[in-house]
């Protein structure tokens, strides 16, 4: 059987429209402009990268870790490879600028032009000491772990200072140290009291007084002269800490001393 010319036309129209309409929808479009890329690359990878890398030559890393940065790069582009500084960090084995880790490792064989990334040393990190005067031993503590810092030696005084207060620190607040430094710190232990009574020195000689001190193991003072017309001149009046109160070996007793002299008398104003 013949089919007439004019059928065939007519399926022909039907199959070209059907498709047509098929690539004017996004969909079927973006696949097949996503397909065309496709091939496309894999036509430029089988025919131009590959064999480029194929036939491109090969290389020994040479190593830069110990070298500073700079002469890793021109090292490193002196023989053919690609520099790249990838990061750097503290606390490393190297100085301040110098590579400490590379990658590729020194004496793999590699395609020359190949990326080599460099790992560059920050040196020691340094923190800054915070303030531990008017904390307690605990609160100090966490604060110098937060910097990378650690409690060191903690030396308790008798002081006038609250109990367990830290007073004083061995440095500064703002100071720049390495991390994981120690730090000393000076810890109140309160007022204690002393073992040794002061005697009463009120109407004794100056001399009289001093020994007595002496005897007590303790030591004269800041001595105050006021004029008497009433005691012999060099008799302590009045005594500071007064008789009764106990202080620590060395401690000292302030005098109040007699000598002669006339009082003056205040000045009168004449009113005309």
């Amino acid at each position: 059987m013949i089919f007439p010319f004019s059928l065939i036309k007519y399926a022909l129209i039907n199959i070209f429209g059907t498709m047509k309409n098929l690539i004017e929808k996004p969909l079927v479009k973006k696949t097949l402009i996503g397909l065309g890329v496709f091939v496309l690359f894999l036509l430029i990878l089988d025919n131009i990268l590959l064999p480029w890398y194929v036939s491109s030559s090969e290389e020994v890393v040479p190593k830069v870790v110990g070298l500073s940065d700079t002469e890793a790069i021109k090292k490193l582009n002196d023989s053919g490879f690609e520099p790249i500084i990838a990061d750097t960090a503290y606390g490393t084995n190297q100085p301040a600028g110098k590579i400490f880790l590379q990658k590729p490792e020194a004496g793999r064989i590699v395609k020359k032009g190949r990326s080599v990334y460099l790992f560059v040393s920050g040196g020691e990190q340094m923190v800054t000491v915070p303030q531990l005067k008017g904390k307690n031993l605990v609160d100090a503590r966490l604060a110098l772990e937060r910097v990378g810092l650690k409690l060191g030696q903690v030396e308790l005084v008798a002081s006038n200072y609250p109990k367990d207060m830290i007073f004083d620190q061995q440095y500064v607040e703002g100071t720049k140290l390495k991390k994981g430094e120690t730090i000393k710190v000076f810890v109140s232990g309160g007022q204690t009291e002393g073992t040794i009574e002061v005697p009463d020195l009120i109407g004794k000689s100056l001399t009289e007084a001093e020994k007595i001190l002496i005897e007590n193991s303790l030591e004269v003072g800041k001595i105050t002269y006021q004029i008497s017309n009433t005691l012999l001149p060099n008799t302590v009046l009045d005594q500071y800490p007064v008789p009764g109160n106990k202080l620590n070996p060395g401690e000292k007793v302030d005098l109040f001393i007699t000598k002669q002299g006339t009082i003056k008398e205040p000045l009168e104003i004449i009113e005309e």
